[in-house]
């Protein structure tokens, strides 16, 4: 089982790149991130026509995350629990039917800047509640994983220039506190389970030529329970997906399953 992650930075500027992509890469699951469209005006039938089906979580021009299957998709919730007054689409689940049974989780993780301020303290409690979601799902003791944009550079190789971050909410101490908290329950990070190497990163901004400098960052990740992560067979980064026609500024991870 193929499933990748993939902020799109907007459905309709990014539905031809998408869909190629798609067609290349033939991910059995596909999480997106910042899909940027309320649930009614999301074009589900191109990707219903590719043999997925399709669970959105959406917002008006902000936000929202979204489940592309193809297997069939059992109990799938909205919100991330902890806070009922929280409206903002970041998080979505459901249950993949394959060989097993897996707990996917889509998330798109507050940015909070400016930090500190008031956006700052929406992502710490964000992650807390992240946190006690995580630890729901160790204990389900069934294979599962949280997948996405985490707005997160966890390691100072994680930056193409580390110090350029440091004040910055993706790399504050606090963020990433929060972060090592969450991993420390028991999850794997897929990717650097697989791969040590510096300067492989997930996001290059669009400003002063970052993509062809490689000036990037990894900030989309996958975590694994330990029922999930001895599945793993491998995790990459489409890096490439970056330098096509009318990218989004990041790129698809994906990891592969023996499920």
């Amino acid at each position: 089982m193929k499933i990748a992650t993939f902020n799109i930075n907007g459905i309709k500027a990014r539905i031809n790149a998408l869909g190629d992509w798609l067609d290349e890469a033939q991910p059995d699951v596909a999480l997106l991130q910042e899909i940027k469209s309320v649930d009614e005006n999301f074009p589900r039938e191109l990707f219903e026509d590719r043999g997925y089906n399709v669970e959105t979580h959406g917002q008006k021009s902000f936000n929202g995350v979204a489940i592309l299957s193809k297997m069939p998709l059992e109990d799938v919730t909205r919100g991330l629990p902890g806070d009922d007054e929280d409206e903002q689409a970041r998080w979505i689940e459901a249950t993949v039917v394959g060989d097993v049974a897996l707990r996917i989780c889509g998330l798109y993780l507050p940015n909070g800047n400016p930090a500190p301020g008031p956006k700052y303290d929406y992502k710490l409690a964000w992650m807390e509640r992240l946190y006690k979601r995580a630890q729901a799902l160790l204990d389900s003791e069934m294979p599962a994983l949280m997948a996405g944009d985490y707005n997160i550079i966890p390691q100072p190789e994680d930056a193409k220039r580390p110090d350029g971050w440091r004040e910055d909410a993706l790399f504050r101490p606090e963020s990433r506190a929060a972060w090592r908290k969450i991993v420390n329950l028991g999850f794997t990070e897929a990717f650097r389970a697989r791969n040590q190497a510096p300067e492989q990163y997930s996001f290059w901004d669009y400003q002063a030529g970052a993509w062809n400098r490689n000036d990037g960052i990894r900030i989309d990740h996958f975590l694994m329970t330990p029922q999930c992560a001895d599945l793993m067979v491998d995790c990459q980064i489409d890096a490439g997906i970056r330098g096509r026609e009318k990218p989004s500024d990041h790129v698809p991870v994906w990891v592969e399953l023996a499920a």
